[in-house]
């Protein structure tokens, strides 16, 4: 039986007062991008459209997104959050890592779509979050700071409140969250390295990403664990957070990951390799990607925490199966 559905649209409005002095290093912008920062909890375009509601004022005056800001002025938001979406509440099993009143980290099985989106209007994550957590509705995005692809298995942390929210995001965008990825790619990769190459929409594609020089800065650093045959298994740190980024990212210096079904281009079997492995590698079911650690400063407490999450039996087997045809040959 499918999981019950219970309709979020009875959720209570949350009044929301924020105010804020503009630092000097922000004096000169316009208030929509000023408020952004200051407020970063929030959307800009949440943001604009209260100020053109004049519900955040400037020196208590209403003045238009676009207007400049001096240092030292004063914003005041007084407004009220919403249940965003038509989101409901489903009663769908979470792998919880760790749990307390501001944050909770999971351990996301493959095939779990993060968000809603186009044909996953339900069965994600976020509805599975508005059942364990049912407050998280009042919460942007349902908490949800970080996302893995639906077929990336591994550890994600959400954020149960505004106050943790707006922490995280920050910890975020300064990268002093520390996200290290396993994989397994086609190709024998020699040595590890850093690949700064910036990540944006295909044009042509819009489903797919790709390195372009009009994208957004991405930087992943990787390193060998083990060689095989034809295939590597890597341990990828992510610098910045972009779309699809190791994935694109590995493809652009010539190893993509097995099981892409995106970005892994020519298929490749080591020669002579047992029927057992050429048939796991030709329909290992998704990217072999697993977000293993996770590690970040507790957004109420400050002290650092750290989580592991083994690798998936999928890619235990799929590794065993390699190292396996690599002993074969040795000699």
């Amino acid at each position: 039986m499918p999981p019950p559905l219970q309709s979020m649209s009875s959720i209570n409005k949350q009044s929301i007062q924020l105010s804020a002095e503009v630092p000097s290093d922000l004096g000169g912008q316009r208030l929509d991008q000023i408020a952004a920062q200051l407020f970063a909890e929030h959307s800009r375009s949440r943001l604009t459209a209260w100020i053109k509601e004049g519900l955040l004022t400037v020196d208590g005056k209403v003045i238009r997104p676009r207007d400049i800001v001096h240092g030292g002025a004063q914003l005041e938001l007084n407004a009220e959050q919403e249940a965003q979406g038509e989101w409901i509440a489903q009663d769908i099993a979470l792998d919880i890592v760790y749990e307390d009143d501001d944050i909770l980290v999971i351990n996301k099985p493959a095939g779990l779509v993060v968000h809603p989106a186009a044909g996953h209007s339900d069965g994600t994550l976020l509805n599975a979050l508005l059942h364990h957590v049912p407050d998280i509705v009042n919460v942007p995005r349902a908490g949800i700071v970080h996302r893995l692809d639906k077929d990336t298995t591994g550890l994600m942390v959400v954020a149960k409140n505004i106050q943790a929210q707006t922490q995280l995001v920050d910890q975020l965008q300064k990268r002093t969250v520390s996200r290290i990825y396993e994989c397994v790619v086609i190709g024998v990769i020699t040595a590890g390295g850093k690949i700064d190459a910036p990540i944006g929409r295909s044009s042509s594609q819009r489903q797919r990403m790709t390195v372009t020089d009009g994208g957004k800065q991405a930087i992943s650093h990787y390193r060998v664990l083990e060689r095989f045959r034809s295939h590597t298994h890597a341990r990828v740190k992510l610098e910045t957070g972009r779309t699809h980024q190791i994935r694109v990212h590995m493809s652009h210096v010539g190893f993509p990951l097995i099981g892409d079904p995106v970005y892994a281009g020519r298929f490749r079997i080591p020669p002579a390799a047992s029927p057992t492995l050429v048939q796991s590698l030709k329909e290992f079911p998704r990217q072999a990607l697993h977000a293993r650690f996770l590690e970040l400063d507790h957004p109420v407490t400050g002290k650092r925490m750290k989580w592991e999450s083994a690798l998936p039996d999928d890619l235990v087997w799929l590794l065993t199966l390699l190292r396996q045809d690599r002993e074969a040959f040795v000699g």
